[in-house]
Order: structure tokens, then C-alpha cells, then sequence
């Protein structure tokens, strides 16, 4: 009884998106009951993207900045996550070479603190990074991330008694199901919203367009932009996490500069600066990958045959991002967001077209 005057009290957009969310909990039943293992493991992979393109446009694209150090942070999120959740007999099985710190051989927390920690973790890294880096701008601060990034894939390679090295870590345990995998996104969807629509949201996107200006407003624009670059490395190491217990195994080769590629990939061709394309594009992207994988195998057009080139596919999408660049530079949706009322008014203009025609 008391739910009903709530409802009543909440607008068109309120009840909208209330009735979205309920659609999309039954989305996920339904698809957790009837869809196969391997079109699950399609769409888990889908709401992983969508939490690191997400975090990624963060930095470059409301707050302007150009980083390629996204794979490092996944990386300390996914090693940091693991090891926590990892029992000491996993961790026996996987120490062969060296045996493990003693200070990590006997930790085993659940899954939902360990991964909050392996945020925490490339948060604080982030911010430290950003302390030291972000004073440098444009391509001195892409190189400087990039070799941020290079780095950390280096220690991670040859701190042998706490990565276990090259070797990496295996068999960890499945967790990201499509529950944690999707809900987690819709709770970064949720939160990047809140975020831009914030004061914060607003400092980042005034840093973005015009720094001096921002400046000349009373922003800091140093602190914003280190608030972001931390946020943004927070929610790549919450998605590198989900990412190592999806695969349930990672090494220091899963997080090499191409990764960023991959997620810089989604943010272009979604719209820099734009949620909605980010999510659309991450969808997009995760799904034809894995539609256009006979690109790499054997192919006969009649006119043409091949007997299998490896990486074609992503040749094809790497023409994809170029057309992108050079014919539509802002991306699928450029700077604009999903709303009901945009929605509405698509809707009344079909129907007034639908009118006029005889």
C-alpha cells in the first residue's frame, strides 16, 4: 500500500524508467534461462566492455584528456581481485616456480570485497599517476600513460613470488555470471549519469571545451581532472576484476596496449562524450567480433578464396574505426545521450509523417 502513493508522485520519466528496469531484470531471467553457454558468455563479455569503454570516456572524452594506459589498470584490478579470492590451495597449485608471498598465501575473501579492492586498488594507482602525469597534456600525456601502462605489464611479468610471472594465474573461480556482470554495468550506467549531470559532471565537460576558461571560473581544473582520472581507473580495475573471472585466467600478455586499442575502439566508433554510444558501441563491437570471427578462417567468395588469414577481422574493424575518423568524427551518437522525452518526440514525428503521407 505505501508503494502506490510513490508511484503516484513520480513523473513520466520516473515511472519510464522504472518500468526499463523491471523490462530489463526479465531481460536477464529470461536469458539466463534459455540462452546457450556460449551466447552467455557473448553477453557477459558485452556488460564487461561496457563498464571499461564507459570508463574510459570518462577521461577522454568528458574530461578531454587522451590516455592509453586503460590495460594497466585493468590489470592491477584483475591481479588484485584474483589474489584475494584465490584459496591457498589455488594458489599452491598455481606457485610453482616461486612459492607465493606469505603475506597473500593464506588471504581469501568473497568476491564482492575483493573486487571493490581491486578498484581501490587502481584507483589509488590512478591517482598517483595522475598526480605526477597529468600536469603533461595531449600527446605527452597518452605517451606517459602508455608507458604507464608498459610498466605495470613488465612488474607484473617478473614479480614472480606475487603474479606468479609469465606464467600467470589459473583456475580461479567463475564469478562473473551474467547477475555480476550485468548488474555492476547497470550500476556504472547509473552512476556515470548521476556523474555528468553533477557539479563535477559539469567541471569535467567546461575542462574539456576550454581549460583557461574553466580556470577563470573558479574550477580547478588540476583536482577535476585528477577526481577523474581516478574515478576512471576505479572503474577499469572494478572491470578488469569481473574480466579475470570471466575468463578465469589471466597473464601479463591479456593487458597489452592493445587492449586499450580494443576499448579506445568502442568509445570512438560510440561517440566521445556520449554514455549512450558508449554502451551501444560496446554491445556492437563485443557481438560482431565473434559474428565476423570466420573472417580469420578459410574463405571462398567465387571470385576469391583464401585458406585463412589470421586477424582479418580485426583489419576490418580497424577500417571501420578509420571510416569512422574520417566521415563521422563524432562517432554513432557524438555528445548525445538517451532520454525519454527525445524518445517521445521521435515517436510524435513518425507519427505526424506517418499523417502527411496519403
Amino acid at each position: 500500500m505505501g508503494t502506490l502513493p510513490i508511484l503516484g508522485k513520480m513523473g513520466r520519466n520516473g515511472k519510464l524508467t522504472l518500468a526499463a528496469a523491471a523490462a530489463f531484470l526479465a531481460l536477464l531471467f529470461a536469458f539466463d534461462g534459455l540462452m546457450d553457454p556460449f551466447t552467455m558468455q557473448i553477453f557477459k563479455l558485452c556488460a564487461i566492455n561496457v563498464i571499461l569503454a564507459l570508463s574510459l570516456n570518462l577521461i577522454n572524452g568528458f574530461t578531454g584528456l587522451f590516455s592509453l594506459g586503460h590495460a594497466g589498470f585493468m590489470a592491477i584490478g584483475a591481479y588484485t581481485c584474483a589474489l584475494l579470492t584465490m584459496s591457498p590451495a589455488q594458489k599452491a597449485a598455481n606457485f610453482i616456480l616461486a612459492p607465493i608471498h606469505p603475506l597473500l598465501a593464506e588471504i581469501s575473501i568473497p568476491f564482492l570485497p575483493a573486487l571493490l579492492l581491486g578498484g581501490a586498488a587502481a584507483g589509488l594507482i590512478g591517482w598517483l599517476l595522475g598526480v605526477i602525469a597529468l600536469r603533461l597534456r595531449d600527446d605527452y600525456l597518452a605517451i606517459a600513460t602508455l608507458g604507464f601502462s608498459e610498466i605495470i605489464r613488465v612488474l607484473l611479468t617478473n614479480a614472480q613470488t606475487i603474479t606468479n610471472g609469465a606464467l600467470g594465474l589459473k583456475g580461479l573461480p567463475r564469478f562473473t555470471n551474467v547477475w555480476w556482470a550485468w548488474l555492476t554495468a547497470a550500476a556504472v550506467v547509473a552512476f556515470m549519469a548521476l556523474l555528468i549531470k553533477s557539479s563535477y559532471g559539469r567541471a569535467f565537460k567546461a575542462i574539456r571545451d576550454n581549460e583557461i576558461a574553466a580556470e577563470s571560473m573558479g574550477i580547478d581544473v588540476f583536482g577535476m581532472k585528477v577526481l577523474s582520472f581516478t574515478i576512471s581507473s576505479f572503474l577499469a580495475g572494478i572491470g578488469g576484476g569481473l574480466l579475470a573471472h570471466y575468463l578465469t585466467t589471466i597473464d601479463p600478455k591479456q593487458f597489452i596496449f592493445l587492449k586499450t586499442f580494443d576499448i579506445l575502439l568502442i568509445v570512438v566508433l560510440g561517440g566521445v562524450g556520449s554514455i549512450t554510444g558508449s554502451v551501444i558501441a560496446a554491445v556492437a563491437v563485443t557481438v560482431s567480433m565473434e559474428a565476423l570471427r570466420f573472417l580469420d578462417g578459410p574463405l571462398n567468395l567465387g571470385f576469391v578464396s583464401t585458406s585463412g588469414i589470421p586477424g582479418l577481422r580485426m583489419v576490418f574493424f580497424s577500417a571501420l574505426l578509420m571510416a569512422v575518423v574520417i566521415f563521422r568524427q563524432q562517432g554513432l551518437m557524438g555528445k548525445k545521450e538517451f532520454s525519454w522525452d527525445c524518445l517521445a518526440k521521435l515517436g510524435l514525428r513518425l507519427k505526424r509523417k506517418g499523417k502527411v503521407r496519403p
